[in-house]
């Protein structure tokens, strides 16, 4: 057996104690630049995703703008679609107008005009089922209240028998077109006795 001498056995309170840590100048010198790779690559990483984010927020106002401009050009096909016979419905309805005028100036006693008036009554109503065809309708107001919207007042007379502002003859019918006023109606309108 072996003598351990009392200098050989450790002592309890050295061994508790911790070792102290030697660091050299080039280990300092690589930590630091590993430190300083770590905080560029992340200044690096910060600056792809704000990138990120930002491409992606373009791409969607891109997107929403392609989508803006989809329904727009939609919208202005369905107009023009629906509104492309504005000029030559307009024109047309010089002719239903004197149409009208003829049939009100013909003698409707007479029986010699009987051919001719039944043959413009007959053009009148073709012209006006071909203007219905491509969604033009008569406004024909009388006997309803003013509205300024499709009306257009020529006079106004006393009248006690009805409403103020009730339109009681119309001297020119008015028409629109797939619900959009082509021509106001010309209209006489009644007012209170001594307004």
């Amino acid at each position: 057996m072996y003598a351990v001498s009392k200098d050989d056995q450790t002592n309890p309170e050295l061994d508790s104690a911790q070792p102290e840590t030697v660091v050299d100048s080039a280990e300092a010198t690589e930590f630091g630049a590993e430190l300083s790779e770590v905080d560029s690559l992340k200044a690096q990483l910060e600056a792809s995703q704000q990138e990120l984010a930002d491409t992606k927020e373009h791409a969607l106002r891109t997107v929403a703008d392609a989508h803006n401009t989809q329904r727009r050009a939609e919208a202005e096909v369905d107009k023009a679609r629906k509104f492309a016979l504005e000029k030559f419905a307009g024109e047309l309805l010089v002719v239903a107008d004197n149409l009208e005028r003829a049939l009100e100036a013909a003698d409707q006693g007479n029986e010699s005009l009987r051919p001719l008036i039944e043959g413009v009554e007959l053009t009148q109503k073709s012209l006006m089922a071909a203007l219905e065809k491509f969604k033009v309708e008569q406004v024909d107001p009388n006997g309803e209240p003013f509205d300024p919207q499709v009306h257009q007042a020529m006079s106004m007379v006393e009248n006690p028998d009805v409403e103020p502002n009730t339109v009681l003859h119309v001297m020119q019918k008015g028409y629109t077109l797939s619900g959009r006023l082509l021509r106001p109606a010309m209209v006489m309108v009644s007012k209170a006795p001594g307004a």
